[in-house]
């Protein structure tokens, strides 16, 4: 070790109190160190990133910087900082829900190469592209992005900028197991060169990549001090082996409660919920879907699975009527055919949906519960107030997602955890028939996967309930799934 500390924060306190922790925050990194920033969804992670870059200034306490061998000493020159809604750079500023399946609406949209700019090493751009499979992607607008592939973008850019320091949020969520396994390959390789330093902000808490040298805790809008990496791991095992039982009773009364929940819906007579014969989906020469046939019967419980960019959420925008293709296709749901008279929203008033397109969007500062009662209508936003009993349904699946605490505070001050548990209790707030759920524990902590998990198992232990579910994650499955469908790329199914 030599001494050097790149970032060091000194009992800071910022000036803005709405970005401000309950007690003042000191933290400093070596310049041999790489460290995970790691904490449950809440916990104040982003508000000590934006406190470490200067996005948020200090009222109180002092922050350094010692960027050696860097000719450059400002924050903006030696860091970068990849963010979860980070998404689509310059393009975010005029999107908007289902734009991505909109082909007349994505004139001006930039491709992948425009917002690469102009590369100064040739031969890094090009080992980059190849390990990350971003040489067919070039001229791709960069909305048309699956979730994964956005990510892979999202960092060979960011690795691109040669930063003294590369922050990444939650780096993993939106990759399949391939994608994963090579993007931890090649941020252990880019630690060992000691030329960039690396900084993961994880939700997960039991699980932190090996190239991680040391790990900050944070919970409770607190910063805890800095800890090697396996004395952290093993605090947390013995922790969460102690707390386990009454985690599992906790998990159990909740499955006990969803389970309990009365039937509001009116049920389509048809056992025929899904019906796709001969599906084929394109865009330009690039083929996303190719002849696909698939049913999905009532009480089935589907695990929908590919590769990033096999055309998983591009199927189920064509289920949910966010894709205008899906009018052109031979599609029928809950057994009437797609155009046959019925609108969107008499289907989707069964339809319990929650997706990456559909949080990257969501862009609402409601309060929370606004939020989740926008659900009853399947509208980006509310505008029709509840019910009193509607309202007290609200409650009740924030209840249950964990975040009754957090109704009235607004949307976009949430973490985007938080905000994920709070689209998922939309899903499930009008008691939907069918659940679609795309990559649902996006982003969410170690307890709130689990806890989310029980919710989508009890759930679907109820009568009738059928369930479409992506994951890149096995685990993550709930022990329900019944079916599978794996992509392949150009959209060719492989049934099980």
């Amino acid at each position: 070790m030599n001494g050097q500390q790149t970032i060091r924060l000194t009992a800071g306190v910022t000036r803005n109190p709405l970005v401000r922790l309950v007690a003042p925050a000191s933290v400093a990194f070596g310049a041999d160190e790489h460290i995970a920033i790691v904490g449950p969804n809440g916990a104040g992670k982003s508000l000590l990133v934006g406190m470490l870059t200067g996005e948020y200034p200090l009222r109180e306490g002092r922050l350094e910087y010692d960027f050696r061998p860097s000719a450059s000493t400002s924050a903006y020159g030696n860091i970068r900082y990849v963010a979860f809604r980070d998404t689509y750079g310059g393009a975010d500023a005029n999107y908007y829900y289902q734009q991505r399946w909109n082909a007349h609406d994505q004139d001006e949209v930039p491709t992948v190469r425009d917002l690469l700019g102009r590369v100064e090493n040739e031969e890094q751009c090009r080992a980059l592209f190849s390990l990350f499979g971003l040489e067919s992607l070039l001229d791709k607008k960069i909305i048309l992005l699956s979730s994964g592939e956005l990510r892979k973008f999202q960092l060979a850019k960011a690795l691109l900028g040669a930063p003294r320091v590369l922050v990444v949020d939650n780096p993993f969520i939106g990759l399949d197991a391939e994608a994963r396994r090579m993007l931890c390959d090649l941020m252990g390789r880019v630690a060992a060169t000691g030329s960039i330093q690396l900084v993961a902000v994880l939700s997960s808490l039991d699980d932190v990549p090996p190239f991680v040298t040391h790990v900050v805790p944070v919970d409770a809008l607190r910063v805890f001090p800095k800890m090697a990496r396996a004395d952290y791991l093993e605090t947390f095992r013995r922790h969460d082996e102690t707390c386990r039982s009454d985690e599992l009773r906790r998990l159990e009364a909740l499955r006990e409660r969803v389970a309990e929940l009365s039937c509001t819906h009116e049920a389509f007579p048809s056992d025929e919920v899904v019906s796709l014969r001969h599906v084929s989906i394109r865009y330009g020469d690039r083929i996303i879907l190719r002849d696909l046939d698939w049913t999905v019967t009532r009480g089935e419980k589907w695990a929908l699975s590919g590769e990033n960019g096999a055309g998983k959420s591009t199927l189920l925008s064509l289920i949910y009527a966010d894709n205008p293709q899906s009018y052109a296709c031979d599609i029928s749901l809950f057994g009437r055919k797609r155009g046959s008279g019925e609108s969107i929203w008499e289907i989707k008033k069964h339809i319990g949906y929650v997706s990456p397109e559909m949080h990257r969007a969501y862009l609402k500062n409601l309060p929370a519960v606004d939020i989740v009662a926008s659900g009853l209508h399947d509208s980006i936003g509310l505008y029709k107030r509840p019910r009193p009993e509607e309202a007290e349904v609200c409650g009740c699946w924030m209840d249950v997602f964990g975040i009754g605490a957090l109704r009235d505070k607004p949307f976009l001050q949430l973490s985007s955890g938080e905000q994920r548990l709070v689209l998922l209790a939309r899903a499930f707030v009008k008691d939907p028939e069918l659940l679609i759920l795309d990559e649902p524990l996006h982003g969410l902590d170690t307890y709130n996967r689990r806890r989310v998990k029980a919710v989508i198992e009890a759930f679907c232990r109820r009568p009738d309930k059928t369930l479409i579910m992506v994951t890149h994650y096995e685990d993550e499955l709930p022990a329900v799934i019944n079916r599978r469908l794996r992509l392949k790329r150009a959209g060719t199914p492989e049934e099980k």
